[in-house]
């Protein structure tokens, strides 16, 4: 029976929040998204998996990678196509995902493409975390209003890189994921406007879902270039599904001299009953996010970009190129982070970005390092 175009089999459900079909975003923003992320490690900072897929409703485009960083070296399959209304068949050329039980357990595949492939299943090992809604203006307006949750857990399965098979089980593969969606740059440049006022300066960040035997702890910190703090969202999170807020909390990172590359950090938090928990992180393998991960600086490939139907490619970068270690300091980077934290050890992801001015860190402008 032929079907309108935008109903899909998801409008038989009582699942609507807009008078619109459920494919349809109630935004009109170009930058409307719906994105999934994942990393998987095994603790020995030797290998980092990095993958993700995301839909945009608004472009007509859906797309996928995969971002592996062996020793120096650092690679990435990149998959788009035309979005289309299957929503509950989430994939993108050879990649998909399949939720085996919401909120618990999901199998992500990657077919051999580009000589990489996957079979990686995801299970939860505490409740996700609905964090707070994260909001960001230039002047008027809104460049960024998402929602996300984020858990830790473990994986088993395998992947492949060029004929090395990585045999994953859950003793020893641990990882992070979220879900968010809402509205946040993606797609082609569009054209800018009047400049913004003040002029954007920079942001300091910070992520860290991490794994304990007996609980996840969650931080995540945004500041301005003042130090002035636009997100503070930090909690633990027990097996029962109690949820503790950690108040404000203090960080001292530590940088390799002569860059903005974390090397670790203290964080120091507080319980509801006052008492100070402090959680030490090192970092134990850096990704920089915007080098072939598509995320914010990448100048290779970016979330949304249409690049025509059934679209692959793989990109591979050797990271102490000097063009290449150039652009480090100005993106986000995912580093397999090992904390300590009540006499237990916890593994995760230690996620930093120091960009532009922070006068708490000393740094005065786009190019100062410690």
């Amino acid at each position: 029976m032929p079907v309108q175009h935008g109903l899909s089999a998801l409008d038989e459900y009582p699942i609507h929040q807009a008078p619109l079909p459920v494919t349809w975003a109630a935004s009109s923003d170009r930058n409307f998204y719906d994105r999934s992320y994942f990393n998987a490690h095994d603790r020995t900072g030797d290998v980092f998996a990095i993958f993700g897929h995301g839909y945009y409703p608004n472009l007509g485009t859906k797309d996928a990678f995969f971002l592996v960083r062996r020793g120096d070296e650092q690679t990435a399959v990149h998959l788009g196509d035309a979005i289309d209304d299957d929503r509950m068949n989430q994939h993108v050329g050879g990649y998909r995902v399949e939720v085996v039980e919401p909120l618990r357990q999901v199998r992500v595949v990657l077919d051999e493409t580009e000589g990489i492939a996957a079979d990686l299943t995801w299970d939860g090992s505490f409740p996700v975390l609905q964090e707070m809604p994260h909001v960001m203006r230039s002047g008027s307006r809104v460049t960024l209003e998402a929602q996300r949750f984020a858990q830790v857990g473990t994986w088993s399965g395998s992947f492949s890189v060029d004929g090395t098979d990585y045999a994953v089980t859950p003793d020893t593969w641990v990882g992070s994921r979220d879900r968010s969606w809402g509205i946040r740059p993606v797609g082609e440049a569009v054209p800018a406007g009047a400049p913004a006022t003040p002029e954007f300066e920079g942001m300091w960040w910070l992520y860290v879902p991490m794994r304990f035997d007996d609980f996840m702890l969650c931080l995540i910190i945004q500041e301005e270039p003042d130090g002035y703090r636009s997100l503070n969202d930090c909690h633990r999170v027990w097996a029962d599904g109690r949820v503790e807020q950690l108040g404000w909390p203090h960080v001292a990172v530590r940088y390799a001299p002569g860059t903005r590359v974390p090397t670790g950090a203290t964080i120091t938090c507080t319980t509801p009953d006052g008492k100070p928990l402090e959680i030490e992180v090192e970092s134990r393998l850096a990704v920089p996010l915007h080098v072939g991960g598509g995320y914010g600086g990448d100048s290779d490939w970016s979330h949304g970009v249409w690049k025509g139907p059934g679209f692959t490619e793989r990109v591979t970068y050797d990271i102490t190129a000097s063009d290449v270690a150039g652009r480090v300091m100005f993106g986000v980077i995912d580093h397999v982070g090992r904390a300590t934290c009540d006499g237990q050890e916890g593994w995760g992801l230690f996620e930093h970005g120091a960009l532009g001015r922070h006068d708490p860190s000393g740094f005065t402008d786009w190019f100062t390092v410690s």
